[in-house]
């Protein structure tokens, strides 16, 4: 369609298999699996500009997705390049002194020869090359005595690795000239709601795994039920959030409030204990779960969870009470838990939660690999009142994530608006390609 930035570009074929072995040589009709190494030759090589913040067809501003090739290792910087070195770790949880610490973005490793992408990526970790001669990304903690770990600092292919950073951040000095209305997060900037509607609706189509992490305010702010409505519509692979969430809109479900506040905005006699009421009911239950099935909890987001089976992570802070017992009260069992979610997510909204934002972010590659080996990348929102917390999300790291300034329940009651009529309008045109196979669906939706 017209409105829409291609997704990906399908590489060539590779001869190395999904384990990352070599498998011999193999069909070139065939798809790049996922861990895909060096371009065979007539592949598309080089990276294409992505494009940031192009007006959209409706004349608003949003990122497109980029798609990139893979960089042309056939090039003798890269064919004529070292191995990557490997060093055993000296004791379970503690890296050679000389790690290469990971970044988000698409990384290439040299082994025996041939470039090959690790598995798992996300930054601050190490790579790790295992036995059966895979690699991965692991965090520090996770290495075990003796696994080979990379080392070196250079990200330029000399050592061995390569960081393709002008996949998303761009050649340095692209641009220069001046112009106003340039920063990337701003309440000023206008926001096209319809292509976000279209993400989220692609990627419930495609069998995605948009990976939800959601702040109190949301609860708060009267936009439960558009959350709970878009559980209930497939479009959460997964929940990520902290007690106080689960509370409140348990306590939402049990008594119509929220720390005390009627859905009109008013406090309550007595209002103040209600939360804690909520916990103590879970917890005599003795789950959410049990709580939905005795129906203790009847309506709401963990209700939708518990009810359409979709996977929910609730971590602990020092202040919680409580907490519920879903809970994970250990912060690196909590980060482990959270990273599960992360490492299967091919998209990322971030609602009214500073902590919970940047962690998930953190825990994020900056793309997505399709099974074909081809990149996108990883679309990913974050969405708060503050440019603060937009801009911190991106200034750790979080590249691609684009900045929505605004409160939950406006975000979430416009996005469900464009949503919903988005379903509407490929529903209306499903007869017509129908009709008309011969014609593809893009004109279709357009044809009289």
């Amino acid at each position: 369609m017209a409105w829409a930035a291609k997704w990906f570009e399908r590489a060539a074929p590779s001869d190395v298999g999904p384990s990352g072995r070599d498998h011999g040589p193999r069909d070139a009709t065939r798809a790049r699996p996922v861990t895909s190494l060096v371009p065979p030759a007539g592949a598309r090589r080089g990276r294409i500009r992505p494009s940031r913040f192009q007006p959209s067809a409706a004349g608003v501003i949003f990122p497109r997705m980029s798609a990139f090739s893979h960089p042309d290792f056939d090039a003798p910087r890269f064919a004529q390049g070292p191995d990557a070195r490997f060093l055993p770790a000296p004791a379970d949880g503690v890296l050679p002194e000389e790690f290469f610490s990971t970044t988000n973005l698409p990384t290439y490793v040299r082994v025996n020869g041939r470039w090959r992408m690790p598995r798992e990526p996300r930054m601050d970790s190490a790579l790790v090359l295992d036995a059966e001669g895979e690699l991965w990304v692991r965090e520090g903690r996770r290495v075990r005595r003796g696994e080979l770990v990379a080392v070196g600092h250079a990200e330029d292919g000399s050592e061995g690795i390569y960081v393709h950073t002008a996949a998303f951040l761009g050649e340095p000095g692209e641009g220069g000239e001046f112009k106003f209305m340039t920063s990337e997060v701003s309440r000023e900037k206008p926001i096209d709601y319809g292509q976000m509607a279209r993400l989220l609706v692609d990627e419930r189509e495609r069998g995605g795994y948009p990976v939800w992490v959601t702040g109190p305010a949301l609860v708060h702010s009267r936009a439960r039920a558009d959350m709970t409505w878009f559980i209930e519509q497939g479009f959460v692979g997964a929940l990520l959030a902290g007690n106080a969430v689960a509370v409140h809109d348990i306590e939402a479900s049990i008594f119509g409030t929220t720390l005390g506040m009627t859905g009109s905005g008013e406090a309550s006699s007595g209002g103040h204990g209600l939360h804690m009421r909520a916990i103590n009911r879970v917890r005599a239950a003795g789950s959410i779960a049990r709580a939905v099935e005795q129906g203790v909890i009847r309506d709401g987001i963990m209700h939708a969870c518990v009810i359409h089976r979709v996977p929910f992570v609730l971590t602990g802070s020092i202040r919680d009470d409580g907490p519920l017992p879903e809970v994970i009260t250990d912060a690196v069992a909590g980060q482990d838990a959270m990273r599960q979610h992360a490492k299967r997510a091919t998209m990322a909204i971030l609602i009214a939660t500073a902590l919970h934002a940047i962690a998930t972010g953190n825990m994020l590659p900056a793309f997505v690999t399709e099974a074909d080996g081809s990149l996108r990348e990883l679309a990913t929102i974050c969405v708060d009142s503050s440019e603060f917390v937009v801009s911190k999300l991106k200034d750790r790291g979080t590249h691609q994530a684009f900045g929505v300034v605004t409160n939950a329940q406006d975000f979430m009651h416009i996005l469900r608006f464009y949503v919903e009529r988005e379903l509407a309008t490929r529903a209306a045109a499903a007869p017509a390609r129908r009709e008309r196979p011969d014609v593809p669906a893009a004109l279709a939706q357009g044809a009289p």
